[in-house]
């Protein structure tokens, strides 16, 4: 996360960039606004008071399917922080069979390290394209030349009596021409390539492992690296293109860096995102499931107080990581919490129930809305999808009452409905070539109306 885009991005400006994929929940895009803001202020502040300034983190507070993942992970796309979704069920305290609360930090590292990667290999694209460019022409010279006699005119290398030398260079002239013309790209051509196996064997170690099998990955990791790291593969030109290219943007790139800076955007501007808080929340027994839930609450305390985490990359320091706690609460209150960890998150928020009025926005508004989604998937089919008022305001309702009658999912039932109202257009679509459809309420009524009436389909179904 670079100090450029955190001067570029007042909490007024975060929030509305989040306007743009999420409807309504003001108060939560407010929190991580503020939250965000403050990373860039605690920069500026004097060197020694730095370190004790720590993430205010949020606890958002209301049922599903009314944002709160969303928010989180907009917030990290905005600045290109690393971000890691987790739920805090999936976690067993110390002793228990499962994983350990550490492997969340681990897992931080690894999105962080991809995620540097691919800048990287951007970065070096253009340069990694034409050192592959050069390998190709070289193996196309080759495997063209070779067969030049009695090939056909159209991809073989044209010869003259002249001096090897300059033969050579004709040949990768007219070998370059055609390349870039794309004439050869389904040409079966031989190349070498680097091995990935000793290092797709090293992306297997994961801190946890066991003893046993962290000496059996070992094992193998040794034996890969005494292969050959090097083979040939028969590819088409296309895919060869591919391949070198990818092979020589990872020559250029400095790994070292790539892990040194993936490490300190992980310290300095990681979030993680604690899904399904309120579950393990302890009932006050002194046995049973709540023990594990009340033992996955202190394991997690010193992750987001601050401590020091041993990855395959190094140490890594989470003091301040920005933690974003959610659940729903309703069996359960925040106040049920250990009282170390409600410390930990200072800041509370409540997302609001999403109303009939919000699902239409949530339709027609965002970026990433529904109806511009399907439209453009049908616009492929040359088929003109259009919605009408009345049939988002059908779908909307529809929505509602499901979420009223069975379980409430929030926005997540629009998903369904949506497919639903549109699976027969979207199985016929290349018979609708040409034409507009409109989505009215009689439209989904047509499609829906009777599985909504009957209690038991609709709770398969819808």
């Amino acid at each position: 996360m670079s100090d450029v885009n955190l001067q570029a991005l007042t909490p007024e400006q975060i929030v509305r960039e989040l306007d743009r994929y999420i409807v309504g929940q003001t108060k939560a895009k407010r929190a991580v606004a503020v939250a965000l803001r403050n990373r860039y202020r605690r920069q500026h502040v004097p060197a020694d008071l730095r370190d004790e300034i720590t993430p205010k983190n949020i606890l958002m507070i209301g049922p599903t399917g009314v944002g709160k993942t969303e928010v989180a992970r907009r917030l990290a796309r905005l600045v290109g922080a690393p971000f890691l979704k987790v739920e805090a069920t999936k976690f067993t305290e110390v002793g228990y069979v499962g994983r350990d609360v550490e492997s969340i930090v681990r897992d931080l590292v690894e999105n962080a390290v991809a995620m540097v990667h691919e800048e990287r290999l951007q970065e070096v694209r253009e340069k990694a394209e034409a050192l592959a460019n050069e390998r190709l022409i070289s193996a196309l010279v080759s495997t063209l030349g070779s067969a030049s006699e009695g090939a056909d005119e159209s991809v073989a290398v044209p010869r003259r009596p002249r001096t090897e030398q300059a033969r050579q260079r004709r040949q990768r002239r007219a070998v370059a021409k055609m390349l870039a013309d794309r004439k050869l790209e389904e040409q079966i051509v031989e190349i070498e390539v680097e091995s990935d196996e000793g290092f797709g064997s090293a992306m297997e170690f994961v801190s946890g492992m066991s003893a046993e099998d962290l000496n059996e990955a070992l094992q193998d990791f040794v034996a890969h690296l005494q292969a050959s790291r090097r083979h040939s593969r028969q590819v088409s030109v296309r895919e060869a293109r591919r391949i070198l290219t990818q092979e020589e943007a990872n020559k250029l790139v400095d790994w070292d860096s790539v892990v040194d800076t993936a490490v300190e955007r992980v310290e300095q501007a990681g979030i993680v995102f604690v899904d399904e808080v309120d579950k393990i929340v302890g009932r006050g027994h002194d046995s049973g499931p709540d023990v594990s839930g009340e033992g996955v609450q202190r394991d997690l305390l010193p992750i987001i107080e601050g401590s020091t985490v041993n990855t395959r990359y190094g140490s890594v320091k989470t003091d301040h990581i920005l933690f974003i706690g959610a659940g729903a609460f309703h069996r359960a209150k925040p106040s049920d919490l250990i009282p170390e960890l409600q410390g930990r998150f200072p800041l509370r928020v409540e997302l609001d129930r999403l109303t009939e009025r919000d699902f239409v926005r949530i339709l027609t508004q965002p970026d990433n809305a529904l109806t511009k989604q399907y439209q453009l998937l049908l616009a492929v089919e040359d088929v003109d999808l259009r919605f009408a008022d009345d049939g988002l305001e059908e779908m909307a309702h529809i929505a509602t009452e499901l979420n009223e009658r069975t379980e409430n999912i929030g926005a997540r039932r629009l998903h369904t409905v949506m497919e639903r109202v549109l699976e027969d257009l979207s199985f016929e679509a290349s018979a609708h070539q040409g034409q507009t459809i409109v989505v009215d309420r009689d439209y989904v009524q047509a499609r829906v109306r009777d599985i909504v009436a009957n209690d038991d389909l609709s709770k398969f179904i819808l």
